[in-house]
Order: C-alpha cells, then structure tokens, then sequence
C-alpha cells in the first residue's frame, strides 16, 4: 500500500516540477543569459594552471589554512599561470568556480 501511495505522488511531483514558458519572449531571454553564462574551467598539471572561459577575472590562489597566497589577473579566454607554489594544497577560485588542488 506505501509503495503505491509513494508511486503516485513521486508521479505527481514529477508532474508539476515541469517547468512552464509564459510566452516565446522569455524563452529567447532564459537561451541568450545561457550562452552569456560561460562555464569557468581551471584545471592545473604540476605547477601551472590553465584557466578557461574567464577572460577579465581574477584567479585567487589560497592555502588550506586560508592565507591568500596570490592573485592573477586572466586576460585571455584560455590563459595559462605558473603557479610557483611549493609543494601542497591550494584553494583556487574564479569567479563562483573554486577547486582544491594539490600541488607537486
């Protein structure tokens, strides 16, 4: 008998999570805020990030104790910075886009 009852409104919620479009207007607005929005990529092998998609932002090096280790300036669409850190954890952030990364 649960499991039926879990069924139904597992269906039912599933149902009304449907997002919908008032009109076509909104939809065009929601697509190009979409293609606005570029992913951030960063991405680090031995001592040296290459960080994608944040042209005009700011890389933000910390270490896991929180000590702002440095701050670059990415100017390029796919920008690569050597890092020059010893060896360890680090935090970095870009934007709304942060990883935990090991140094080697």
């Amino acid at each position: 008998m649960n499991r039926k009852l879990y069924t139904i409104l597992l269906a039912a919620a599933a149902t009304f999570a449907v997002p919908v479009v008032a009109d076509a207007m909104t939809a065009e607005a929601h697509v190009a805020s979409n293609i606005d929005e570029r992913e951030v990529k960063i991405t680090v092998v031995h001592n040296a990030a290459t960080i994608e998609g944040a042209a005009g932002k700011t890389l933000e090096v910390t270490s896991l104790t929180g000590r702002p280790v440095m701050k670059v300036r990415v100017d390029n669409d796919v920008q690569r910075v050597e890092l020059n850190l010893p060896k360890g954890c680090y935090i970095l952030k870009v934007d709304k886009v942060v990883r935990k990364v090991s140094v080697s």
